[in-house]
């Protein structure tokens, strides 16, 4: 099921606002290794912002961006019509009429940026899913993410609640509203409140998120074939260690 805070297009047309181009280090990041591989998927790419970015530096290769919410690929389409970009997810493929070339394999790079990978709630959903990355690899390909470290509680930030207000469509001011709802295990829930400047109400949306920390995390790459080849604690790629933000992690095909 997609998220409230994707699949509306009032909600959709708002998240480039909340994260434009440069507003973290992952931007850059991502592009150095999309503009270095021939072919590249963005697993989750939302309104594609990193593939949209990479065309417009030169990038000649194949790009697919695949994303299950239609209003965060429509975004990406009125951007560039240059970048192929699929309705649906890796486990299920792509949607009516997109036709099978998707899992065809053969990709130089995949990636899932944003913490997308955090939205795979379930033991089965996170093996099915890499099991697909596997399969969308080429033989010396490589799958990049990120994933936040549970060590750091990185949640205590959203209580009791996070305000950001920024330049919305139009110039109106846009705010959203993140607050912590709840904690169970590994698994965190939260909801974010959107106000428009001249609308009418608010918008919510709630989101659970899997925070896995990497012994576990490590265990189901093996399992799925892949193996890690380097992971680090921050964008800069400093070393991992207890008190690192994020868990980025580099694996290939055994």
């Amino acid at each position: 099921m997609v998220d409230h805070h994707f699949s509306r297009p009032e909600l959709a047309e708002l998240y480039d606002c909340f994260h434009p181009w440069g507003s973290s280090p992952q931007d850059d990041f991502y592009l150095d290794l999309v503009m270095g591989a021939r072919s590249v998927l963005d697993v989750g790419c939302g309104t594609g912002k990193i593939l949209r970015v990479a065309r417009e530096r030169g990038h000649t290769g194949r790009l697919v961006g695949l994303d299950p919410a239609e209003a965060m690929l429509e975004v990406g389409r009125r951007e560039r019509e240059d970048v192929d970009w699929v309705l649906g997810d890796l486990v299920r493929g792509p949607g009516e009429g997109e036709g099978g070339r998707l899992l065809d394999g053969g990709f130089d790079l995949v990636i899932m940026s944003g913490h997308a990978f955090q939205v795979l709630l379930t033991d089965e959903q996170v093996r099915a899913h890499l099991a697909a990355v596997r399969r969308a690899l080429a033989v010396d390909g490589r799958f990049v993410f990120e994933t936040r470290n549970p060590a750091v509680r990185g949640w205590l930030v959203w209580s009791p609640e996070r305000v950001r207000t920024v330049d919305g469509p139009g110039g109106r001011k846009a705010t959203c509203v993140h607050r912590l709802r709840g904690v169970e295990g590994d698994l965190v829930t939260f909801t974010c409140d959107y106000t428009v400047q001249g609308r009418d109400g608010s918008r919510r949306s709630r989101s659970t998120l899997r925070f896995m920390d990497v012994v576990a995390l490590n265990g189901f790459l093996e399992g799925a074939g892949l193996r890690v080849s380097a992971q680090y604690g921050y964008w800069d790629r400093s070393a991992l260690t207890d008190a690192s933000e994020e868990i980025i992690t580099f694996a290939r095909p055994v």
